[in-house]
């Protein structure tokens, strides 16, 4: 490891997970033409020609790259069993990016992934604030389950807002930005060296992701899954870090309902889609077209612009959640009015392609 000045290492990460990400993803795109890994367009699909999907692999390469080269055991101990994770992470995606893979299979990979974070890594869910009266847990195994499901639910929901070009990495890209300057003006800049390697990594891979030219790739669920882990690994960090209001120069008492709001649309968008399918008697794990990024192409927006407005709208949860955590009017409170305010929206677009669709 090099050992070096944190401020320093916080910007040569970025830089270098960016760079990796960005010269890797031309050549990853040959490799893909000439083994033809393509995600050919369907029914289920939003594009309409075969794009490789293996994006996640340079995302991957970037952000293991920088963090193992920057960011040492010392600044942050559970950094080898982050990268650990998202190697079976890697595997996994990679597996079925190219010849696909049970869902259950997936779901253990996942798992154990997760596992790997919590059990050596030692990242877990150790307090919720007082949301519903809970603080600390007087049990490790509800602390180990609670843990497990949320890292379940974070890297699915991304793997399911991936419909459009640009939309999953502007999630990780707003996201990481929020939890990497606040580890940073927090003074535990150890954590946002996280954030870089992340941000990097993610800034380098939309470029090709959102161009319509000759080495335009999708994440594929490499990159989703990969990003759905380093989201709740900074999630885990944020929660844990303001459990304690004088470990932090920026206390956020009421973090989990801010962390909902900061991931509100992969979080709200696979519930809501789930109720949908569940409401007409489906499998909620069946695929359809019922996704708020699917809804924003119906309106007639083209995928750079569904993505603009709905990371705008995200902005606009992150705004409202910070505003009424500082009125102190409590978790519950923030997290009902931001469910049902992304509640209200959802109806509006929604009542709007209807109105279209009868046209």
């Amino acid at each position: 490891m090099v050992n070096i000045n944190l401020e320093i290492a916080l910007y040569l990460t970025l830089v270098m997970s960016f760079a990796i990400t960005y010269l890797l993803i031309p050549s990853i795109v040959e490799l893909a033409r000439n083994k033809k890994f393509y995600d050919a367009p369907s029914h289920r699909r939003s594009h309409v020609r075969q794009i490789p999907t293996l994006g996640g692999v340079a995302i991957f390469a970037g952000f293991s790259l920088s963090a193992g080269s920057f960011i040492s055991h010392s600044f942050l101990p559970s950094m080898q069993y982050v990268i650990v994770a998202c190697i079976v992470m890697f595997f996994v995606g990679l597996k079925d990016d190219i010849l696909a893979i049970a869902a259950h299979k997936k779901l253990i990979g996942q798992i154990v992934a997760a596992l790997v974070l919590i059990i050596p890594g030692n990242l877990y869910f150790s307090n919720l604030h007082g949301f519903l009266g809970v603080y600390g847990f007087s049990s490790q195994i509800v602390s180990l389950f609670l843990t497990l499901f949320v890292v379940i639910v974070i890297i699915n929901s991304i793997n399911l807002v991936d419909g459009i070009d640009g939309l999953a990495s502007s999630i990780g890209i707003l996201t990481t930005l929020f939890f990497g300057i606040w580890f940073y003006i927090s003074d535990n800049i150890e954590y946002s060296l996280i954030s870089a390697a992340t941000l990097g990594s993610l800034l380098g891979f939309f470029r090709f992701n959102v161009s319509n030219g000759k080495y335009k790739i999708f994440m594929g669920d490499t990159g989703s899954m990969i990003l759905g882990l380093l989201l709740t690994v900074q999630v885990i960090m944020f929660n844990e870090l303001n459990a304690d209001p004088e470990n932090t120069r920026l206390h956020i008492a009421s973090a989990p309902a801010v962390a909902f709001a900061v991931l509100i649309i992969p979080l709200f968008d696979t519930m809501r889609v789930f109720i949908i399918r569940m409401s007409r008697g489906r499998s909620p794990f069946t695929a359809d077209k019922n996704h708020l990024h699917h809804c924003m192409l119906k309106l007639g927006f083209s995928h750079v612009q569904s993505t603009l407005l709905i990371i705008i709208v995200n902005v606009f949860f992150i705004a409202a959640a910070l505003f009424l955590q500082y009125q102190k009017i409590g978790i519950f409170w923030i997290l009902l009015i931001i469910i049902c305010l992304a509640t209200a929206l959802s109806l509006t677009i929604e009542q709007l392609v209807k109105k279209i669709g009868k046209k």
